[in-house]
């Protein structure tokens, strides 16, 4: 059987504009733009054409267009019903809503601009395959020669890796919005809400919101300057609520990037426990060990069994990253000293821990970035306690929480994410 043969890549700058035919060849008016349908398919088909006829926007629907093609859309019948255009729920206009603006590249997770969209005839109708985000499709709309192409590998971005921003759209703004980015890291999604404008920004936002922990997680990665941005426009009650799924220490440094004059009343909207641990880590300089801490961490007696920690760990809500060390205190709450989770596992069934433990690494939380970056390089440490001055436990420091201090801003944005050449 031979291959099937690679469908012919419709350039939509080729099409919007060209003449508008009857079945004779007779022409009818000019076409203005085509007519796409978000929703559950990957590649989503052409639904219909704007075009212009007599001097006013009509509709055609795709069940009376025979052939769409360079310069020109062909219809199937010799009459045309000249209904006014107006837009349908999930509706986009391809070259008003989304040629010339910026789309999400989900799995480059950067944003890209649509210099041209590519569309093929695939399952018996004409769909969105791709965008050409490089200046050949600039170039092409300016120049314009071939008629048509072949579509290739590599020749544009697949449209089943695209995300195009539809805030601006009113007959898409209630749709469930951008599903593919369920896809991406909280660090990725950050980076192009960092770099996106402040309304594209908005709707990454609204589309993660129906996830409450990983819009906490977003925010958590989201610089200072851009936090305090998305929190102008959120109540108390709502900032608040946020706050409550993040982690205390980037809860805490979030509340003192907000106006003095609204942290008061945010805290007081905390649920008890994330208040209690917010208002003492705002007692410390954000730059030192105190400031920088984290409440969540996994410690128990000295004299607890093996299994008993490991069932503490299991039962623990603390990141992964907090609980990559378990700890040990004596009767009096003094910290005795560590162990790894991988050693801990390891470890022989119903060993105590003070037969596994090994001296801890430990700063005071007035320890500066200097002090703290040393140790952990010194000893290779990828979490350090912080202690008071009777070696009791009050927080742990990791090594994500040093970089981000120890690092420049810009370096967190992967390179080229404004676009692509």
């Amino acid at each position: 059987m031979p291959p099937a043969a690679t469908p012919a890549v419709l350039h939509l700058s080729l099409v919007v504009g060209g003449e508008l035919r009857d079945a004779s060849g007779e022409r009818l008016g000019n076409v203005d733009d085509l007519i796409v349908r978000l929703g559950e398919d990957e590649y989503p088909p052409v639904t219909g054409i704007v075009a212009s006829v007599a001097g006013r926007k009509v509709f055609v629907p795709a069940e009376q267009v025979a052939e769409v093609a360079p310069g020109q859309v062909t219809l199937l019948g010799d009459r045309l019903d000249l209904q006014h255009f107006q837009r349908r729920p999930q509706e986009v206009l391809l070259r008003k809503d989304v040629l010339d603006r910026q789309l999400i590249n989900i799995d480059g997770a950067r944003l890209v601009r649509a210099n041209e969209i590519e569309l093929a005839r695939l399952e018996g109708w004409y769909r969105v395959v791709g965008v050409d985000v490089g200046p050949r499709g600039l170039v092409r709309r300016l120049l314009p020669r071939a008629a048509a192409g072949r579509v290739r590998a590599g020749g544009f971005l697949d449209w089943a890796s695209v995300e195009p921003f539809t805030g601006h759209v009113p007959s898409v703004r209630l749709r469930i919005p951008h599903p593919k980015l369920a896809r991406l890291h909280p660090a990725q999604l950050a980076d192009l809400v960092e770099a996106a404008s402040h309304h594209e920004g908005e709707e990454i936002l609204a589309a993660v919101a129906a996830d409450p922990e990983l819009e906490a997680d977003l925010f958590e990665e989201l610089e200072g300057g851009h936090r305090r941005e998305f929190a102008e426009d959120r109540t108390d009650a709502e900032v608040a609520l946020l706050l409550s799924r993040m982690e205390a220490d980037d809860a805490a440094d979030f509340l003192l990037e907000l106006p003095e004059e609204r942290r008061t009343s945010v805290i007081e909207l905390l649920p008890a426990v994330q208040s209690r641990r917010v208002r003492a880590l705002l007692g410390f300089d954000p730059a030192t060990a105190g400031g920088l801490m984290s409440p969540d961490f996994v410690c128990l007696y000295a004299d607890a069994t093996r299994e008993e920690a490991l069932e503490r760990v299991q039962r623990s809500s603390a990141p992964a990253e907090a609980i990559a060390w378990v700890y040990a205190m004596n009767t009096h709450r003094r910290l005795r000293g560590g162990i790894s989770l991988a050693d801990l596992v390891r470890a022989e069934p119903g060993e105590r821990l003070w037969q596994l433990i090994e001296p801890a690494q430990t700063v005071r939380p007035d320890a500066d970035l200097e002090e703290i970056a040393r140790l952990m390089t010194d000893f290779d440490l990828t979490v350090l306690p912080v202690v008071d001055e009777s070696e009791q436990l009050l927080g742990i420091v990791t090594i994500d929480d040093v970089l981000e201090l120890i690092l420049p801003g810009p370096w967190r944005r992967r390179f080229g994410l404004l676009g692509e050449d």
